[in-house]
């Protein structure tokens, strides 16, 4: 059903009408194109659609664009302020965090939630948290460094 869904987008307000049933992720890429958030296996297991929904992940290729309305909704393009990468973004870069790289949005978001939540947590509490994040290219031991380093310049504080 056709419906108009308003919601705050990257820190910009959005006014869509779309059928309230569609799949966020297909919103974002499709008729907003914000191709960062990916299309991975479409079943919500890999983690490659994960954006922030009111500061928690969600795994965007099932939820629908309904349940956003009157939320505040972050896609790795909106991650950055004011030409600044985030702490988490920074921290994947410097350990290197990243082959191929179509996982890392969702792998991003996913610990920006962890930390949000759980702003020291150990390296244990990280591998459980990122653990349904699925990397195919092996960097998992740098992912879980770049979140203690992120984890450690964020100070507990979230970075808006």
């Amino acid at each position: 059903m056709q419906e108009t869904i308003s919601f705050n987008l990257n820190d910009k307000p959005i006014h869509l009408t779309v059928d309230s049933e569609r799949m966020l992720l297909w919103v974002l890429r499709s008729d907003l194109g914000l191709t960062g958030t990916k299309y991975g296996c479409g079943e919500a297991f890999c983690g490659a659609c994960t954006v922030l929904v009111n500061n928690k992940a969600v795994r965007s290729c099932q939820f629908p664009v309904k349940d956003v309305k009157g939320k505040e909704v972050i896609t790795i393009e909106g991650l950055s302020k004011n030409g600044k990468l985030h702490p988490i973004q920074e921290a994947f870069i410097k350990h290197d965090a990243l082959q191929c790289g179509f996982c890392t949005p969702g792998m991003i978001l996913n610990a920006c939630s962890l930390l949000y939540e759980n702003p020291q947590p150990t390296q244990s509490e990280i591998i459980q948290g990122m653990n349904d994040n699925l990397c195919r290219c092996g960097a998992h031991t740098r992912i879980v460094q770049a979140i203690q380093d992120a984890a450690n310049e964020m100070k507990g504080g979230r970075v808006k």
